[in-house]
């Protein structure tokens, strides 16, 4: 049995999804408050954490925030339908991923299960040696990255996502096969979750200060890996 912390105050619901997840070999723990929720995440790593925007407590934003100063766990973000700036803030905020609630519990079992298949495994299969591309180093086998020997908090959605880009130094990354890899998904354009982590890395990658900008967006295209030796020769 795998645990996952669903932070919600819909009993009922919670009640439902742990006799459906229960099926999978997901067992829940169900908290129905913000602070008590973010209690639990500090009790305990978590494979996954389901987190609902509306909470008495502590509103689920205040939770995320929280849970993103110690933590890396997944977490799956549960926004109200058509409410499109939660999900860009969740998403900024460090959100895995989101589901628009009313949602399928057979949805909800497809999104934990791609980012349980993006988590255990390297995008090149499990013997993959370390990646160096320039000043980055990527280990897939520890699932850490280091820049300049210093070592970088990366979330396992930008992890995976600079994986990728590091296979493929230089060349243009197309959103589809991003999608696929990142997400588990097929690219919708409307959806702006592949944006919003491609931002966040970027801003991780340029914790130096010196304005660089290492992940490129290519228009109507994808994303490139932008070679440190490209950048030089831009400013001669």
């Amino acid at each position: 049995m795998e645990d996952i912390l669903l932070i919600d105050d819909d009993v009922e619901l919670c009640e439902m999804l742990t006799e459906y997840l229960g099926r999978y070999d997901l067992r829940v723990c169900a908290v129905h408050r913000g602070d008590s929720g973010l209690q639990a995440a500090r009790s305990r790593p978590w494979p996954m954490i389901l987190l609902d925007v509306m909470l008495p407590g502590m509103d689920g934003f205040e939770v995320l925030k929280q849970i993103r100063t110690f933590s890396a766990d997944n977490i799956l973000l549960l926004t109200a339908r058509g409410e499109d700036i939660d999900r860009i803030v969740g998403l900024e905020m460090g959100a895995d991923d989101y589901l628009a609630k009313p949602f399928n519990a057979r949805e909800l079992l497809a999104r934990i299960r791609a980012i349980r298949r993006r988590s255990e495994a390297p995008v090149a299969g499990i013997d993959s040696p370390p990646l160096v591309v320039e000043d980055l180093a990527l280990d897939p086998g520890s699932r850490t990255v280091r820049r300049n020997g210093e070592q970088l908090e990366l979330t396992d959605v930008e992890f995976t996502l600079l994986e990728v880009l590091m296979r493929s130094p230089g060349k243009v990354v197309e959103r589809e096969s991003l999608a696929e890899a990142v997400l588990g998904r097929k690219f919708n354009p409307f959806d702006r979750s592949l944006d919003m982590h491609i931002s966040r890395l970027r801003k991780k990658l340029a914790g130096d200060g010196n304005g660089e900008e290492r992940v490129k967006t290519v228009r109507g295209t994808g994303y490139q890996l932008v070679l440190r030796r490209t950048l030089v020769r831009g400013r001669n």
